[in-house]
């Protein structure tokens, strides 16, 4: 830790180090966050509702608990941001929708509840796509948000305002959901760390509708791997969570991709240099080609999320004129299905699951792609070719909802850079319960090469007009 460094680009760990030094303040870090908020924001339109007096308020507490030697956690004055469809008591909650501009909650969904028990600081919200159903970040509302590497492109979404904000400087951590890859592709575009947590390792209680049935997970966000333990440390029920402890000899199925579909060759050139890090590290690393175990899933993945929309515009009756073109398309598709459709599904997970199973008798963890392309422009649904090959609205996506149909934890952490600098996200995916051995392993990788990016780099911004 620089002690001239300023104050918002340290990441938690480093910032709680200084409180109990002496030689920072939560007051004066919430300062240097709001200031950086003022500078950027404008620029990547990331935050979406600042909880300014609120902010300035848990930090004075703060600052008075660490004068006092009584902090109560290891984020106690960290300033955190919390995605627009998490509910905070008093702050209001759009998910990204004319259909939800005025809603207030009254109370914080437990992992909020958790974390202003726990002494961080929640800054407010930040901006979501519509519902949080699509890979970008772009709403009625709020217009798009804009990734900090590159404001021309995407950050990806749902969480792309929670990325953008983290990569940005606006707070070291964000807490998000990821019912579809939410967390890990957007973490991967930007640098960051994404985890999504095993099913029902963090409780959610006192949130919105759950249209993406428990797929949906909430999890941290963050610039290095101790402060997104140390926030699942606070959000998660331990009981939960297994213990794997020995990583002296992991084993890895190293997944180039799923069937024959196209990855980004620097994407897949990223991937491949973690495998071979891990293998040069005496960890057993085997390439498995071919890999077909999860295309039932993609197969059957867009089921989930027009059915949840489906369902949610029936409980908003004469109000088809508040949402977007694409919402109403994807409700009309949900429309369609069946009561056995949907059963049909879910006996597709279930014998899927059936095969992970397998899988992980075999091997500690798979290592994978976070997403197949890289961030694409501003205003574009989604990447229309993918290594010179047509792909479909989720062909960026492929590697992602297998984990939250199965329920399995997974991270994305940064790979090699991209050879224009754009970051890459490499993904490790776990047995339900192996929260623990994800992140031990994501930290070998993480430290054993320069060549990644590291938690004390940021993305040079205001370097090109997009206006």
């Amino acid at each position: 830790m620089s002690g001239t460094a300023p104050l918002w680009t340290l990441t938690a760990a480093d910032l709680v180090q200084a409180y109990a030094a002496g030689i920072a303040t939560p007051m004066e870090a919430l300062e240097s966050v709001l200031a950086r908020h003022d500078a950027v924001n404008p620029q990547i339109n990331a935050v979406v509702t600042l909880d300014r007096d609120g902010a300035i308020a848990a930090a004075a507490q703060s600052t008075a608990r660490w004068r006092n030697n009584c902090a109560k956690s290891a984020l106690d004055g960290v300033p955190i941001s919390i995605k627009d469809n998490v509910h905070v008591a008093g702050l209001r909650t759009t998910w990204g929708s004319p259909l939800y501009a005025d809603c207030v909650p009254a109370r914080d969904e437990t992992p909020v509840a958790r974390l202003r028990d726990a002494g961080a600081i929640i800054l407010g919200k930040t901006n979501v796509p519509e519902f949080t159903v699509q890979g970008i970040t772009d709403n009625a509302l709020f217009g798009p948000t804009r990734n900090p590497w590159d404001l021309s492109l995407t950050p990806g979404g749902s969480s792309g305002g929670a990325v953008a904000a983290v990569a940005a400087g606006i707070g070291p951590l964000a807490l998000c959901t990821d019912g579809g890859g939410s967390i890990r592709r957007p973490a991967g575009h930007t640098g960051l760390i994404g985890f999504k947590p095993s099913r029902d390792l963090v409780p959610r209680v006192y949130g919105l509708p759950m249209i993406l049935n428990n797929f949906e997970v909430a999890g941290p966000i963050g610039r290095s791997l101790s402060d997104v333990a140390a926030m699942l440390d606070i959000i998660a029920d331990h009981a939960s969570m297994a213990q794997h402890d020995n990583v002296e000899r992991l084993r890895i199925a190293y997944i180039p991709t799923f069937s024959n579909a196209p990855v980004d060759p620097q994407i897949a050139d990223s991937v491949a240099a973690a495998a071979a890090t891990f293998a040069g590290l005496g960890h057993r690393v085997e390439r498995l080609d071919d890999f077909v175990l999860a295309e039932p899933i993609n197969d059957i993945w867009p089921m989930v999320g027009e059915t949840g929309v489906a369902w949610l515009l029936d409980q908003h009756p004469g109000r088809s004129n508040a949402i977007g073109a694409g919402i109403a398309a994807m409700a009309d598709r949900g429309r369609t299905y069946t009561a056995r459709d949907y059963l049909g599904m879910l006996q597709t997970i279930a014998a899927v699951d059936q095969e992970f199973t397998t899988l992980f008798a075999r091997f500690d963890l798979m290592l994978l792609p976070a997403a197949a392309a890289q961030p694409w422009p501003i205003g574009v649904s989604h990447p229309a070719t993918i290594a010179g090959r047509p792909v479909g609205p989720r062909g960026h996506a492929v590697f992602t909802a297998f984990a939250n149909a199965l329920g399995l934890p997974a991270v994305s952490i940064p790979g090699v850079v991209e050879r224009d600098g754009l970051p890459i996200g490499v993904q490790l995916c776990g047995a339900r319960g192996a929260d623990r051995c994800v992140l031990r392993a994501a930290d070998i990788l993480n430290t054993a090469s320069s060549n990644y990016l590291h938690a004390s780099q940021f993305p040079p911004l205001a370097t090109r007009d997009h206006c």
